[in-house]
């Protein structure tokens, strides 16, 4: 289910799970945050074919941590069940959601052909957000519109969505997945699934 820019019930739940930004400036500026894990991920694409996924997912599992706010994202995405849920379940998803998510960019990003990243800009979005908007270049093909959703929190801007081509909210299709493995296969069905995805994408 494709969500357009801004879901208005994503834009609510950022509001209310996030405070509002500390007073005084960010070591590291929206953009910044977004192109170092850009080097970060065209660095692991060069070498790509000697890492292997398993070598492509160790490079990338602490960048991926450090620019995202993987704990927000699986909160916001799996909505009331994580208030119902105990601490062990919060951590379990957490950290399967966490694995899913690595595994996804060590799948994907598998080799590398002249691609490049660019950022072509930062403007402010809804619920105090900083939207950066980048694109992937690639030879002899139309580029690809990534914009990272980016939001303050305990003194550092951190991704807390992207938005493919200003239209496809990558948490509020994540939500809607989410919330239909919950509804009828409660939160430790979730956590299997998520687990069974990485071991998928890993196994390639």
């Amino acid at each position: 289910m494709i969500r357009r820019l801004f879901d208005p019930r994503i834009l609510f739940l950022l509001g209310l799970l996030l405070p509002a930004p500390a007073a005084g400036g960010s070591a590291d500026a929206p953009d910044a945050v977004v192109e170092r894990f850009h080097e970060t991920l065209l660095a692991v694409m060069k070498e790509a074919d000697s890492l292997g996924v398993t070598g492509r997912y160790q490079r990338l599992e602490p960048d991926i941590g450090q620019a995202f706010d993987l704990a927000l994202m699986i909160r916001v995405a799996s909505g009331a069940h994580w208030k119902k849920a105990t601490e062990s379940q919060r951590q379990r998803l957490l950290a399967a959601f966490t694995r899913m998510s690595v595994s996804t960019y060590a799948s994907q990003f598998d080799g590398f052909s002249g691609q490049s990243f660019e950022t072509v800009g930062v403007r402010p979005g809804p619920q105090q957000t900083q939207l950066v908007k980048t694109r992937i270049v690639r030879p002899e093909d139309e580029p690809v519109g990534l914009t990272y959703v980016t939001r303050e929190s305990d003194g550092g801007w951190r991704i807390v969505d992207i938005l493919l081509d200003d239209e496809v909210s990558e948490l509020a299709v994540r939500r809607s997945e989410y919330r239909r493995v919950l509804k009828s296969k409660g939160l430790e069905g979730l956590i299997a699934i998520l687990e069974e995805k990485a071991d998928v994408l890993l196994a390639d």
